[in-house]
Order: structure tokens, then sequence, then C-alpha cells
């Protein structure tokens, strides 16, 4: 297969030379060295021929046979694939897309030698908490679009002035406009650090941490590394579980007695995921799988949509033409073109395999404040909560939201993260 065109950038050439702690940018007529500490400014623009690519091989995807049963129980359904590759070939328009990330600040700046892309809007309240927030797989920093408003200018969204915030949204390493690692060690734990790197570079001294999914074990990564400035962190996901969870998830046994109806009810959900297919191929063998989803768009789409039950529900209604899904076909598709577009099916899947073998041990003494939403893919009991931080300064259960929540119902989202910090300014 001939090597896809890059993304091009303003500030980033695609022949930029990495020498002695400098980069040259003279292909691209910008100054020719520039520190590697520098924040460079980022703009996305892809080909014609690159999108015309994709639209082709949509086009000419050969479908497996149709799934045995009536359900998913096999996985993603081909009529729903094949509504959604019909949409993706024919109406679905990028450009709609690079449009709303062009109109918000990006920038590109080096830490441990990969190249962090991410977005930085500043609040025009005085004194705002700034605030890093993570995505996690398989999603981007699509997820977190519809935050920026509400948390940067939260008079215009029913909240106070005193609530606003600074707005830092990085692609991890491997992961959309972010560069790819090329040697092992990109864990959460040197995410983490890299991070505070970031929000040290911006010249911030104070700001707090947010994340679901893995961006849940960033925050928790960086809570354990307790670095000079973090006021706190806030997730949405509850990675850390209780050892005996654990050890009866992996055993197949039922809950134990002693647990709590709420506690029976988060273990049964858990349980209900274990083996969970794709977090074993990742973990396993990421490059393996790598192949498949670099060479077809439909592949690509079908692995990261058979994530969770309600994210998929909302694709269902989505593509069925029902209005009332939180999520519509187009955001769907912005997250996976930018994984085609950025080729980087692979390199994200790599996370799994990197952080493996990491596991948090011992308290923290970062403020920790977590939010329970109904269709996350287990249920986080308070006692498990607090077990996992001792310094539980904030938790609290909304009625609607899933995996996605920032995505799905940003307005709710944002009021937790007002609320989950409010102590902490």
């Amino acid at each position: 297969m001939k090597k896809r065109k890059s993304i091009l950038t303003t500030a980033i050439a695609a022949g930029a030379l990495v020498m002695q702690g400098m980069v040259s940018y003279a292909q691209t007529g910008v100054s020719t060295e520039v520190s590697v500490e520098a924040i460079r400014p980022f703009q996305v623009h892809v080909s014609k021929k690159e999108l015309a690519d994709l639209k082709h091989r949509v086009s000419e995807t050969r479908f497996p046979d149709k799934e045995t049963v009536v359900d998913q129980s096999q996985g993603v359904q081909l009529a729903t694939m094949q509504k959604l590759a019909h949409y993706w070939s024919t109406d679905y328009d990028w450009r709609r897309a690079e449009a709303k990330l062009n109109a918000l600040p990006q920038f590109v700046t080096t830490i441990d030698g990969v190249d962090i892309h991410f977005i930085h809007v500043r609040s025009k309240e005085k004194n705002a908490l700034p605030v890093i927030i993570t995505h996690g797989w398989p999603g981007s920093i699509f997820e977190e679009l519809k935050l920026i408003g509400p948390l940067t200018d939260p008079v215009a969204y029913g909240g106070k002035a005193v609530d606003a915030f600074d707005v830092v949204i990085p692609s991890m390493p491997g992961y959309g406009f972010s560069g790819k690692p090329t040697a092992t060690g990109w864990n959460t734990d040197r995410i983490a650090r890299a991070w505070d790197t970031l929000m040290k570079r911006l010249g911030y001294t104070r700001y707090v941490s947010q994340g679901g999914d893995w961006g849940a074990k960033v925050s928790e990564a960086m809570a354990h590394q307790a670095p000079k400035g973090l006021l706190g962190v806030h997730m949405n996901l509850l990675l850390t579980l209780p050892p005996e969870v654990n050890r009866a998830v992996a055993l197949g046994e039922t809950a134990p007695e002693s647990f709590s109806e709420e506690e029976k009810l988060a273990y049964n959900q858990r349980k209900a995921l274990n083996p969970i297919a794709y977090l074993i191929e990742q973990a396993k063998r990421p490059q393996t799988i790598g192949y498949s989803l670099a060479e077809s768009p439909i592949g690509l789409a079908a692995w990261l949509l058979d994530h969770d039950p309600h994210t998929y529900a909302q694709l269902a209604l989505a593509f069925d033409g029902h209005p009332e899904g939180d999520l519509t076909r187009d955001e769907f598709l912005d997250n996976i073109t930018l994984y085609w577009l950025t080729n980087s099916g692979t390199s994200a899947a790599r996370l799994y395999w990197e952080n493996a073998h990491v596991v948090y041990k011992g308290d923290v003494s970062v403020p920790v404040a977590f939010t329970v939403f109904p269709g996350e893919l287990w249920h986080a009991p308070h006692s498990w909560v607090e077990r996992a931080f001792k310094n539980l300064i904030y938790y609290h259960e909304v009625d609607k939201g899933g995996h996605f929540a920032d995505w799905e119902q940003p307005q709710l989202f944002a009021e937790e993260v007002r609320a989950a910090f409010k102590t902490l300014r």
C-alpha cells in the first residue's frame, strides 16, 4: 500500500529535522530554528487526494457475511456498518470537522522527544482555573470540544464567572495529531509527567486534571505523582478496583455475599465485560490488529465502535435516522475519520500494551473528585471510590450520560467539573 501523505500544518513541515535539541523549519518558509520547547501554532488541512482515497476505500469495502444472530452478541452488525459506509462515502464532509478544529487555537510542542498536539483556550474571566482534560480510546480530542464553551465562558451556559476555566485538551501520544512514539515506555505514568511539563510550559503554576477512560488512568497517575501545582483531579471511570473484585472477576465467581446491592450491581457489570475482546488484543498483539486498522476504513470503524453497549446503541440510533440519540452520525465519523487520516489505529492501540502491567498502589494525597454516569462501563460505588482514593472530596451520581459523557452531555459534564473543583480554587 502506498504510504499515506501526512496531515499538513502551518508550523510543522513534513520534513522537519530534529538535531541537537533544535528543529529546522527551513522547508516551510518559517523561521529556521525553533527550540523544541517552543509552543508552535498548528492548523489542519487534509489533501483532496487523501479524502478521495478514503471515500474510494469505503465504497469498495468487501463486507463479511451477515451475523447469524439478531443482536450484537457476535459484534458490530452488518446492517449498521453498511449504513455507516454509505453515509461516509457519499454525504459525510470532513472539511466541516476540519473547520471546527481550525476555529480553535491549536498548538504543538515537543516533550520527551514526541510532538504533543493540544488545544488551548483561555477564559476571558480573571482567575480562571487551568484544567487539562484527557481523552481515551476509542476517542480523541473531538470528545471534549463541546466542553470548551461551558468551561471557559460559564456565564453564557448558566454558571458564574468564578466557575471559569482555562482549558487545555491534548492528544495523547500515538493519537490524532500528536506524534507516534518510536520506542517503548509511553505508558500512562509517562503521559502524566508529560502533561505536567505541558502545563508548566504554558505558564501555569497551579492547575487541575480531568479524565475518563485512559484519561482517568492518566489523571490517577498524576495524583500518585503529585507534581507541584496539581491541585486535584476529577475522573468518571474507576479503573482501580478493590483487589477482591479483580480476583473474583478473573475466576468468574459470583459476587461475594458481603457486597451491598450497589456493589453487586457494579461487580456484575464488570464481570459481564470479562474478557473484553479489544482490550486483550490491544494489550497482547497491537501490531497484529494494526494491519487491519491501517488497511480498511470500515475495519477500523467497526473496531472502534465495538466498545460498549451504551455507545453502540447511540450509533445505531444515529445511522437509523433517530434524532433522540445524544451523538450524531457526523460526530461519530469525525472521530473515526481522524483515526484514519492520521493512521493512528495501531499507535493508539499500543497504549494497552504499554500499560498492561502498570498498577497504582498506595494512597494519594492529591484531592480526588468523581462523577458516576449511568451508561458507563460499570458503576462505581462510593465505597469502592473511597477505598481507591482516601482524599475523596466529591462524589456524585447523575442521571444521564455514558462512557463518552463529555461528548454526549457537555452541559451536565461541565457542571460536574465546576462542582468537583469548586473548593480547590
